[in-house]
């Protein structure tokens, strides 16, 4: 089974994330900071992570640098409230490979999960 990480500090969000993915039979796990997803990476390999931008300790922007130094297969899907046509392209320039802004529909994160793993 496939497996997601959900770095997102609002929890809620990281249930319906975690209930959606459930669906696309991937097995899912959550932290609502970076130093808790840098902990995570290290003994959970997820195939996808989706990442929130405004986190307590610092912009998921910022660590996708890290993922891709790090784990350079793992597929980004960028979720963020602040959704501009500037973030969306610094995003994509970092590297992540899908951006949704919120709030998001059950549809398109289907959409970025079968795009980013075909």
């Amino acid at each position: 089974m496939l497996k997601a990480l959900i770095i997102d500090d609002e929890t809620d969000i990281c249930y319906l994330l975690s209930a959606l993915l459930k669906h696309k039979n991937l097995e899912s796990a959550y932290v609502n900071n970076l130093a808790d997803a840098t902990q995570m990476l290290k003994n959970y390999a997820p195939e996808i992570i989706f990442l929130d931008n405004h986190l307590p300790d610092g912009l998921g922007m910022n660590f996708i640098e890290y993922i891709r130094k790090f784990y350079p297969t793992v597929k980004i899907i960028m979720i963020t409230a602040h959704d501009t046509a500037a973030d969306k392209h610094r995003a994509l320039k970092e590297g992540a490979d899908f951006f949704i802004g919120k709030p998001f529909t059950r549809d398109l994160i289907y959409k970025a999960v079968d795009q980013v793993m075909n």
